[in-house]
C-alpha cells in the first residue's frame, strides 16, 4: 500500500470519528426510581388529545340536582303525616292542613313563588326515611326527631328545628296513674319505628319499672288500641298527644302526665349530598324566624319593603341578592311571608290560642322572647 493511500485512509477514519461525536448526546436509560415517575410515551390516542387544560365546570352545576328536578317537574313532593291534627292532617275535603303542611307551602313559595306547587305524600313512621333515601320525596316535613344516628346512618340532613317537643304519656283520669312509677306492670301503646319506642324503653329501664309495650305500625292503630282499652297508657310526643286527644269522643276523660321523657327537636329533613337544596330548606325556615323577629308579617310585608333596616331589605329581596345566592328569585322570602306568613303566624294558625290545641309557645318562641328560635344573619 502506497503512502498516499495510507494518508487517505487515515483522513477517512478521523472524519468518521468526528461525525459520530457530533451525532448528539445519548439519553441514558432511566433508573428504577426515575422510571417510576417518568410519564409514559404518548400513544396515538393520547397524542391526539388537546394539550390545553380542560375548562372547569361552573360551580352552579354542583349540588343543584333536587332544585333542577323540582323545577322541571313543576312541584315539590313533600313527605307528610296525615293523621296528626295541628301538624299534618288530611281534612274531610281531601286537602292537607297543619303546622308541617305550612312549611311545605313555604318551601313551594320560595321555589315557585306560589304555595300551591306541592304534592303531599302521606307516610307512616317506617316508610318516611326509605322514601327520602330513594328519592320518592324531595323533603320530609313530618314531625321527625333529629338524632345523631338519623343524621349519620340514614343519610339525612336536618334543617333547623321548627318545633321543640318532648315525649309524654297519656292515661285515663280514672286510672289513678299520676307518675311514671304508677305504670309498674302496666301496658303502654306505642308506635314502632320511632324514637318514642326507644325513649320509653330507656326511661323505664333507668327507673326499674316493668311494663309491657303494645306496639303498632301506625298512629291510628296505636290510638285506636288505647281507646279500645287494649293498653293502660299511650305515649308519643306531647304535641301528638294533644292533637290526638282533640279527636277523642270524650277528651276530658284523659290527661297527659306532667313528666317529659325526652328531647324531641322536630323539623324538615333532606337527603345527604345536595348542599344547594339543603341550603334552600334551611333558609326557608330561617326566613320565617327572622320575619317574626323583625316584625314582618303577611299583612305588612309590602309596606316593610320600604324599610331602611338592612336586614329587612335583604330578607325581602330589596337589596343584597340573597335569593340568587340560593339559586332562587330574590323575592323568595317575600313570597314565603306574603303567601304563608312568618313563624308566629304559622304557629298561631295551627296551634295557637284560637285553635282547639291552644299550645303555649314556650321553647318555640323567638330568642328575643326567651325561646330557642334564632336565625343566623341575613347578609
Amino acid at each position: 500500500m502506497s503512502r498516499k493511500v495510507l494518508i487517505v485512509l487515515l483522513v477517512l477514519v478521523i472524519a468518521a470519528l468526528a461525525v459520530a461525536a457530533c451525532g448528539g448526546k445519548q439519553t441514558p436509560a432511566p433508573t428504577e426510581e426515575a422510571a417510576a415517575t417518568q410519564p409514559p410515551a404518548a400513544t396515538e390516542q393520547t397524542a391526539a388529545q388537546p394539550t390545553e387544560k380542560p375548562a372547569e365546570q361552573p360551580a352552579a352545576q354542583e349540588g343543584e340536582g333536587t332544585l333542577a328536578t323540582v323545577k322541571a317537574r313543576g312541584k315539590i313532593i313533600c313527605g307528610v303525616n296525615q293523621a296528626v291534627p295541628g301538624f299534618g292532617f288530611l281534612q274531610p275535603d281531601g286537602s292537607f292542613a297543619g303546622f308541617d303542611i305550612d312549611f311545605c307551602k313555604a318551601l313551594s313559595a320560595a321555589v315557585f313563588g306560589s304555595p300551591d306547587k306541592v304534592e303531599y305524600r302521606p307516610l307512616n313512621a317506617k316508610q318516611r326515611f326509605t322514601a327520602l333515601q330513594s328519592g320518592e320525596i324531595d323533603v320530609l316535613i313530618r314531625n321527625t326527631t333529629w338524632t345523631l344516628t338519623r343524621d349519620t346512618e340514614l343519610g339525612a340532613n336536618f334543617a333547623p328545628t321548627t318545633f321543640y317537643d318532648g315525649q309524654g304519656i297519656m292515661v285515663r283520669k280514672d286510672s289513678g296513674i299520676k307518675t311514671l312509677e304508677d305504670l309498674q306492670g302496666a301496658s303502654i301503646c306505642v308506635s314502632s319505628g320511632t324514637t318514642t319506642e326507644l325513649n320509653l324503653a330507656d326511661q323505664m329501664a333507668a327507673r326499674g319499672i316493668e311494663y309491657t309495650p303494645v306496639v303498632f305500625e301506625t298512629a291510628d292503630e296505636t290510638t285506636g288500641a288505647y281507646l279500645d282499652g287494649r293498653c293502660d297508657a299511650y305515649t308519643t310526643d306531647k304535641s301528638g298527644l294533644v292533637a290526638r286527644q282533640s279527636m277523642f269522643p270524650n277528651p276530658e276523660e284523659h290527661m297527659i302526665l306532667d313528666e317529659t321523657l325526652s328531647k324531641e327537636p322536630l323539623g324538615p329533613v333532606v337527603r345527604h349530598g345536595d348542599d344547594q337544596w339543603f341550603d334552600i330548606v334551611k333558609w326557608m325556615v330561617f326566613a320565617t324566624f327572622q320575619a317574626e323577629e323583625s316584625g314582618v308579617t303577611s299583612q305588612n310585608v309590602d309596606e316593610m319593603k320600604n324599610s331602611d333596616v338592612p336586614t329587612i331589605r335583604k330578607l325581602l329581596g330589596v337589596e343584597g341578592d340573597m335569593g340568587q345566592k340560593l339559586g332562587l328569585d330574590n323575592a323568595w322570602a317575600y313570597n314565603i311571608i306574603k303567601q304563608v306568613g312568618n313563624y308566629a303566624e304559622i304557629y298561631d294558625r295551627n296551634l295557637g290560642p284560637d285553635t282547639v290545641f291552644n299550645l303555649p309557645r314556650g321553647m318555640n318562641s323567638s330568642w328575643k322572647d326567651g325561646g330557642l328560635l334564632y336565625s343566623p344573619p341575613f347578609r
